[in-house]
């Protein structure tokens, strides 16, 4: 008995100690982009430069505006969807604990009472006590060790999950609070414009009054009028959406603090840096959501292992040391101590191609995992590149707008010059005032543009350091 006992011990230390791992090495995918962003991106030369030498700029330093600061801490601490994201980080945390204890005995302490009564009425007592390991798995063939590397591939997507939540709540709450910038802005705009419409219409119905202008004059004061209201309508209605909108990202109203700094404050003073591109191959070490991609690919390929050890034999150990005896008294005394070992081989022989489903599925879902890989790539790859080419297109714009506007006031400065001296008609005077309020709003418009689209590259390049 001795002799079997110690064959059965070495023989699981032999297992404990040589187990083989069945599941396949990882090799991370090619990268399926370009090497260099395209030519309509407009990238100078300069901002290629590798991730390596350029460090993460944090969203604190990005931002400068010490309201919009304040704004983003807000939203990292009360925003519900972020605090999801961060109870998924525990769940998934437990998870592998789970997984990780699964490799280590499970030792428990048992006692136990018994009275069996005997054939001829005499009633028999026993009384146990000690510990136990129940059914421990000796990882021969690296199937335990295989789904406790698939959880920690698991827990850490989960973590890059929250820190791309992170980012875009971060970019969201910033674009939010420029366009209630430009609210504000163009509310402005529409309210000057109408006040001076308003003005201009009191003139002109004087006129027709006393028979200096004609009715077709004051139809057309009239429209001009009617539009700027129309016009300031409109802007009130999205402001109020937009305030709502960034409500819901910040968890709370805005205080008054916040409400004041949006009288104060315009477009023009919320400069943001200007990002380096940097190289493609760069999105695959600053994009959480590819490093997330890349962690559920590699607890793919770790599931392939723990379906490929299910054709093995699976080794358990059961065991037990404690002390037996006929009355409760007698317990861990000399002469009642014991011992129990029931080591267990079990081996698949038939099970109508059940382990096979599992091994196809686990590889199915490898080439499932790739593809979604390559795709995150593909679109980081697209967001980038789309928001590089706006900056370049909309930074030219802006420039011209900002001439154009000049122009527009100075040709409506002239022609108000002209219509008071009877040198231009009516039709010029209301188009030279049309389009100036029109170059004027469509600058705030093309302003914002900008500026979010400064905010989304931002975001599309890894949107800096992690939040801690």
């Amino acid at each position: 008995m001795n002799n079997f006992v110690s064959k059965t011990a070495a023989l699981a230390a032999s297992a404990l100690l040589t187990g083989c791992s069945l599941m396949p090495t990882y090799e991370r995918p090619g990268a399926p982009v370009a090497q260099h962003w395209p030519d309509s991106a407009a990238v100078a030369p300069g901002e290629m430069v590798s991730a390596q030498s350029v460090p993460l700029l944090a969203w604190q330093d990005y931002f400068s505006d010490p309201t919009l600061r304040r704004l983003i801490d807000t939203a990292l601490a009360n925003n519900r969807d972020l605090r999801v994201a961060m109870l998924n980080i525990a769940q998934a945390r437990a998870q592998l604990g789970i997984r990780q204890a699964d490799q280590l005995p499970t030792v428990n302490a048992a006692a136990t009472g018994a009275r069996t009564p005997d054939g001829s009425g005499v009633i028999n007592t026993a009384y146990t006590a000690g510990l136990t390991v129940t059914a421990y798995e000796l990882d021969f063939f690296g199937r335990v060790a295989s789904l406790k590397e698939q959880a920690l591939a698991q827990y850490l997507a989960t973590t890059e999950a929250s820190h791309s939540a992170q980012i875009s709540l971060i970019a969201t709450v910033a674009q939010g609070w420029m366009s209630l910038l430009a609210d504000e802005e163009l509310l402005a705009v529409s309210r000057q414009t109408l006040d001076s419409r308003a003005e201009s219409l009191k003139l002109v119905e004087l006129k027709v009054k006393h028979g200096a202008a004609s009715d077709f004059e004051l139809r057309g004061e009239q429209t001009l009028a009617e539009r700027a209201r129309v016009t300031l309508a409109q802007q009130q209605r999205q402001r109020a959406l937009d305030e709502n909108a960034l409500v819901l990202l910040l968890g709370q109203p805005l205080d008054a603090a916040t409400q004041a700094q949006l009288k104060q404050q315009n477009l023009s003073q919320s400069n943001l840096s200007e990002l380096p591109a940097g190289l493609p191959s760069d999105l695959l070490l600053r994009r959480p959501d590819i490093r997330q991609a890349e962690q559920s690919l590699i607890a793919s390929n770790a599931n392939i292992g723990a379906a490929r050890a299910a054709f093995f034999p699976r080794i358990s150990l059961t065991a037990g040391a404690g002390s037996a005896s006929s009355e409760l008294g007698g317990l861990f005394k000399n002469g009642s101590w014991g011992w129990t070992l029931a080591p267990q081989l079990v081996l698949p022989i038939f099970d109508a191609g059940r382990n096979q489903a599992n091994l196809d599925a686990a590889r199915t879902g490898r080439e499932i995992a790739v593809a979604q890989y390559e795709k995150s790539i593909q679109s980081a790859f697209l967001e980038v590149a789309d928001a590089l080419a706006s900056r370049a297109a909309l930074g030219q714009q802006l420039q011209a707008n900002q001439a154009l506007l000049e122009v527009e006031a100075s040709r409506n400065h002239l022609t108000q010059l002209r219509f008071d001296n009877g040198v231009a008609n009516q039709l010029e005077w209301l188009d030279a005032k049309r389009s100036l309020f029109a170059t004027q709003l469509e600058l705030v418009q093309i302003r914002l543009a900008y500026q979010q689209n400064q905010i989304a590259l931002f975001k599309a390049l890894g949107g800096g350091a992690p939040v801690r």
